[in-house]
């Protein structure tokens, strides 16, 4: 189900798609004046999207919209960030609204397939944000191993819309609990990535149950061989948008990168994280697993909190933690990218790029570097994980390579976690040198063999799109006098205590899985006061490690650490007009009662007769 890809690494288009291009059609320009008020949409909707304080519709909005509410089949490729989801659902609102003015009989007819359970969950979540005035719209998700009892008891009443993956969906088709007679709307969200899931035998299966005549409409971040297949496979004579909104390709992403051996990048990140070099949200991405657990417990040692992310939690707690982050709750979320496949580019692809390069000379190490069996295995835990595509988080300030992806299309897709809708972040990468491979056994790890190939794509890949990775400046020197920190550090978080921290903290979020699955839906109320970013305490805790003393730092202080000043949120906001050290704006410092304990001090006199 592949595609040979043109000169421009994309899919070479159909002689009967109607392709449009931001820089390329004229129409394209206009659509970015077009208003809400101008798409025709129903006045509930209208006051939905009123009330997100959305001023006008983006580029992608106002182009594939239109031709969604007249029927057509439609392929969208857009940034992150850029509305891709508003562009299905609020059509899918659109003719359920109006169908139900003429009949009120239940009907299941728009179905949404979707790659991971986390998109599963956030797709539901802006479903109900449109749908806040529409008081007859129901949704049923179909993204958690149910037995077909359950799952047939769920759509007994015939939803409007199903969400859900391939292979939940698939299997409520094959035990009927689904009927697709009235079914006139599919969709299928980040569709490049539903054949990288292992979904393509589930995808043939639907497209041969799927009704003649229903309008389908893809959405994807790239044009991929992938998404020309999904496309044949579904789609008759589609829209073709390829949309790219001029000197915005990034979302305004400021790219880093720091050369450093494998035990400094523990040092790197200590630093920056302690000495709030890089201030706000961040998403650091590490190679899997084990290593999410290695770096947590180190962070511990200094005080530093941080929230995990991986494939083996719960799909209940993920949902949660990603909920909770994007809502501040958490400033460090340690995200394992164990399934290389997300966003990344196939092996045959890669290897007919460096072909035509003249890099075929490096494909054998390519491959090594991240062999098929190592997808496979990922994949066991769970396969519908994901976390550097589609999902939407809020707010987030930097995204950190602590572990160099393996493909350039892997880090495309990593650093548009940051820097989405208008908004400012930084990305910053740590790589490895050829030299410096295995020359710390406890922190080496196989993937960063090939870091400075993998950097070389990377930069090749970006300077296409006008975007320079630049170096960080880190004075190293200045770093020396925290070495010692480190050490003491890495040598406290050993592999047993890294195997406990795991087994202690999936006993913890079955737990927990539990209570939000069941308890939770009648107290929403107390989700916030669950809290995912907890010490495990498995590793030996150092309490001296917690302070910087003054005497490690250089004379100049952390702006000798690093000249650079990145980030725009701080990591604990101020409350009530102070600062974290008590002080006012205006410089005078403050006292409360429990500060002062003179004045909160009561005393009580003996009586005259005593």
């Amino acid at each position: 189900m592949k595609r040979k890809l043109d000169e421009n690494d994309q899919p070479a288009a159909t002689e009967n798609a109607e392709t449009a291009t931001a820089s390329s059609t004229p129409a394209a320009d206009a659509g970015t004046t077009a208003t809400w008020e101008s798409l025709r949409l129903d006045s509930r909707l209208l006051q939905a999207i009123a009330s997100q304080n959305w001023k006008k519709p983006t580029l992608v909005q106002s182009k594939a919209i239109p031709l969604a509410l007249d029927g057509r089949d439609v392929l969208a490729k857009a940034k992150t960030g850029s509305g891709k989801t508003s562009v299905y659902v609020l059509p899918l609102l659109e003719a359920i609204l109006k169908r139900k003015q003429t009949t009120s009989a239940p009907l299941t007819t728009a179905l949404i397939l979707v790659p991971t359970r986390e998109l599963a969950d956030q797709v539901v979540r802006v479903i109900d944000t449109f749908a806040a005035f529409c008081k007859d719209i129901q949704t049923v998700k179909l993204s958690e191993k149910l037995s077909d009892a359950v799952t047939r008891t769920l759509l007994s009443n015939l939803p409007d819309l199903v969400v859900g993956t391939p292979a939940r969906v698939l299997q409520a088709i094959k035990s009927s609990a689904l009927p697709l007679d009235g079914l006139k709307h599919l969709v299928l969200d980040e569709s490049d990535l539903l054949l990288s899931y292992g979904y393509d035998e589930n995808l043939k299966t639907i497209a041969s149950t799927i009704p003649k005549g229903v309008q389908t409409i893809l959405t994807s971040a790239t044009l991929t061989s992938d998404v020309e297949a999904v496309k044949d496979l579904f789609c008759r004579d589609p829209a073709i948008l390829n949309l790219e909104e001029k000197n915005d390709t990034e979302g305004g992403v400021d790219q880093f990168y720091v050369k450093c051996a494998e035990d400094e990048k523990f040092l790197c990140i200590y630093v920056i994280f302690k000495l709030q070099l890089i201030k706000g949200k961040s998403i650091v991405f590490v190679h899997d697993v084990d290593r999410s657990y290695r770096l947590k417990l180190y962070l511990e040692q200094f005080g530093i909190r941080s929230t995990v992310l991986n494939s083996e939690l719960p799909i209940n707690s993920r949902i949660h933690i990603v909920q909770q982050f994007s809502q501040g709750v958490y400033d460090i979320l340690i995200a394992s990218d164990e399934h290389e496949v997300l966003g990344g580019e196939d092996e045959q692809q890669e290897d007919a790029e460096e072909q035509k390069d003249g890099e075929s000379a490096d494909r054998k190490d390519d491959k090594s570097s991240n062999p098929p069996k190592k997808k496979r295995k990922a994949a066991k835990r769970d396969r519908e994980y994901g976390v550097s595509r589609g999902i939407d988080f809020k707010g987030v300030a930097a995204v950190i390579n602590f572990d160099l992806p393996t493909s350039s299309k892997s880090y495309t897709h990593r650093i548009g976690r940051t820097g989405r809708a208008g908004q400012h972040g930084i990305s910053l990468s740590f790589v490895i040198p050829s030299n410096e491979y295995r020359k710390h056994m406890p922190t080496s790890i196989e993937s960063t063999e090939h870091d400075e190939k993998v950097l070389a794509k990377i930069a090749k890949q970006q300077a296409k799109k006008g975007k320079e990775l630049k170096p960080y400046k880190f004075d190293k020197k200045s770093l020396d006098a925290f070495r010692y920190r480190m050490n003491d550090a890495l040598r406290a978080v050993t592999k047993v205590a890294i195997r406990e921290a795991r087994i202690r903290e999936l006993k913890q979020e079955l737990v927990k899985s539990e209570k939000l699955k069941r308890h939770f839906e009648e107290n929403p109320a107390e989700l916030q006061h669950l809290r995912h970013d907890s010490e495990l305490r498995a590793a030996r805790l150092q309490p001296h490690l917690k302070q910087v003393p003054d005497y490690l730092l250089p004379p100049d202080g952390k702006k000798a650490v690093s000249s650079l000043n990145v980030g725009y949120v701080p990591l604990r906001k101020p409350k009530d007009g102070k600062d974290r050290k008590g002080k006012s704006k205006k410089g005078k410092r403050t006292f409360t009662r429990k500060s002062d304990p003179l004045k909160s001090f009561r005393g009580r006199g003996k009586g005259k007769g005593k």
